[in-house]
């Protein structure tokens, strides 16, 4: 699980893992790692997300208009 990840891998990753866990074919042990490995691929893809969003805020922003001093 690396941090290295894109966006959409992670998401490819954590959407596995949710499918793995809704199968219920998992011992409880791996439903565990599973959910653990999940929350790893969700945080990922959030602060992805939250990286994105603060690019196009940034760039949203209107630039400062210099008026008569």
């Amino acid at each position: 699980m690396s941090p290295e990840l894109t966006y959409e891998q992670a998401l490819e990753k954590l959407d596995e893992k949710l499918k793995l866990l809704e199968d219920g074919d998992l011992s409880l042990e791996d439903a565990l790692k599973a959910v653990d490995e999940a929350r790893v691929y969700l945080k990922i893809c959030t602060e992805r997300l939250e990286a994105a969003r603060h690019k196009i805020e940034v760039r949203a922003e209107p630039e400062p208009a210099e008026g008569p001093q």
